[in-house]
């Protein structure tokens, strides 16, 4: 049976289903409840602003066996040709659960005349995205969903079709990994094309203004690409806020032309570094030793969760540049965090500028994420 979640105590079962579901399966590390909760809750999440959802649980015998999320994002409105929904946080093991799962998702989006779905996504594209294809194996990673390699087959049984791919690369820095690279030349600030610019960290005291350059930084970038959601300004306040206690100066690089800002990248620190033993509920100890983890900084991963270019360079040789100097000045960030490897993701696999960036210094992508898409019209 497929029902809407109704109440507190099924929200929470709702939260909770991926870890009960996936238990013991190789590679699996289980996020935070709390972190979820953030993501799902319509009192908390920034999405409610601007859009609409509903969740479901499959049951068997009194037991949830199944979810799935559905829901229309109304910042798309005027940006798609055909109109298109949402499908997210769909997890299930049995094959005709996932099926029904996401006949429950489409006949929701129908009724509210949608006509295309696509995810999975939690909850639009600037969330978690994508079903992982491959990459089981490899360090799970913040914001981005696991699961298990069975799940593909099940959703194109269902008669989902692939829409896109997103790649994820796994970059080393460090003094070694850094010496071990070389990036194209022309690359240091002060010499050549670049000698206008200057690069900076994070402004802790006006952390506020810098995400507000973050966000339009990024809406400017990829404005009009595939998949594009822009991010409100509530978004990346409440973002800023859920990560000020996580960020140093380091995990920002904003390069700025004559005072103004041209580039910008940000870096999280993975939380799975310091969860990873503790489970998604944990125990208050837990608690405690989580929040000591985190006060000595004990993360040895990071993702590059935002990377934007100015539109007043875009199109310029400059604007060509800037994303290798931003991954250049990544690097050289491994010289002051205690960071071994910084994940670049999600690459549309159509980016090929991007990618030929990326697959200089790591030739292949370790992780692989497929958007699905259906024709759901009446």
């Amino acid at each position: 049976m497929i029902a809407p979640v109704s109440g507190v105590a099924q929200m929470k079962i709702f939260i909770a289903l991926p870890r009960q579901l996936y238990a013991g399966m190789p590679g699996w590390v289980a996020p935070l409840d709390i972190q979820q909760r953030d993501v799902f809750d319509r009192k908390r999440s920034a999405f409610f602003d601007h859009g609409r959802a509903e969740y479901f649980l499959a049951w068997r015998n009194g037991r949830a066996i199944g979810r799935i999320s559905a829901q229309v994002e109304d910042l798309l409105e005027g940006r798609e040709q055909v109109p298109t929904g949402y499908f997210g946080a769909l997890d299930a093991v049995e094959p005709e659960v996932v099926k029904a799962l996401l006949k429950a998702a489409e006949e929701w989006l129908r009724e509210r005349g949608m006509e295309r779905m696509l995810g999975p996504c939690a909850l639009n594209t600037n969330g978690e995205y994508g079903l992982m294809i491959d990459g089981q194996m490899v360090r799970q990673m913040v914001a981005m969903p696991w699961h298990p390699a069975e799940l593909s087959a099940a959703i194109e049984d269902a008669g989902m079709t692939k829409a896109m791919d997103l790649l994820s690369y796994t970059m080393e820095v460090g003094p070694e990994a850094e010496a071990a690279h070389i990036m194209p030349r022309g690359l240091v600030l002060g010499e050549g094309r670049l000698g206008d610019l200057s690069v900076r960290g994070l402004d802790r005291k006006n952390i506020v203004r810098d995400g507000q350059i973050l966000r339009q930084l990024y809406n400017e970038t990829w404005e009009g690409t595939w998949g594009f959601v822009p991010i409100t300004e509530r978004e990346i306040s409440t973002l800023i806020t859920e990560l000020k206690p996580f960020l140093r100066d380091e995990h920002l690089v904003l390069v700025e032309k004559e005072g103004q800002p041209v580039a910008i990248a940000l870096v999280l620190p993975n939380l799975f570094d310091v969860v990873g033993d503790l489970g998604g509920a944990p125990s208050l100890a837990g608690w405690a030793k989580l929040g000591w983890r985190i006060l000595r900084h004990k993360f040895t991963s990071a993702r590059v969760v935002l990377l934007g270019v100015s539109l007043s360079v875009k199109g310029t040789a400059l604007g060509a540049m800037l994303p290798a100097l931003l991954i250049s000045e990544l690097m050289k960030r491994g010289r002051t965090l205690p960071y071994k490897h910084i994940e670049l993701g999600w690459v549309l696999e159509t980016n090929t500028p991007m990618r030929s960036l990326i697959e200089r210094i790591v030739p292949e992508p370790d992780k692989r994420h497929r958007v699905y898409e259906k024709n759901i019209k009446s």
